[in-house]
């Protein structure tokens, strides 16, 4: 029996729809993020990026979104492992490290559906940056859930 592409393919082998299909539409690293001087440790905010769909986690515009924001992130799989931002449960970190998907992930449960399941998705928790400062980002602080355990049927 062939094993999934994640498990045969190191990132940079992928194609460009492989690739995509790693990201499980949580939303979480389009929240902005403030870094700890002392420490380097990210702290996320519940204030997400303005391109993104608080209700759907995914990116309204997404083919235009490095135009529209500057400092929106292509990732490569290059730079995966340099960014110590993305979170721990991001399907291109978790297969860099050496890690699997996670149960709830879409190409292993076969629906998006486990993603919100799992508390994963920034969905009902997350609103948009809009009409937020730099300076404010501090008053949105947001300790990332982890996953919840699969639920036996």
């Amino acid at each position: 029996m062939d094993k999934p592409f994640w498990q045969e393919k190191t990132l940079s082998e992928m194609t460009r729809e492989e690739w995509e299909s790693l990201c499980d539409g949580c939303g979480r690293c389009c929240l902005n993020k403030l870094e700890e001087e002392e420490t380097g440790r990210f702290i996320y905010t519940r204030a997400a990026c303005k391109l993104l769909d608080v209700k759907s986690c995914r990116c309204t515009d997404y083919p235009n979104r490095a135009t529209k924001v500057p400092d929106c992130v292509t990732l490569t799989p290059k730079m995966v492992a340099d960014l110590g931002w993305l979170p721990e449960s991001c399907a291109y970190r978790k297969l860099d490290e050496g890690r699997g998907l996670s149960w709830w992930h879409p190409l292993v449960s076969g629906t998006q559906q486990t993603v919100r399941d799992a508390g994963i998705s920034v969905e009902g928790e997350a609103y948009s940056e809009v009409g937020i400062s730099v300076d404010e980002l501090i008053n949105h602080m947001w300790k990332l859930p982890k996953a919840k355990r699969k639920v036996k049927p």
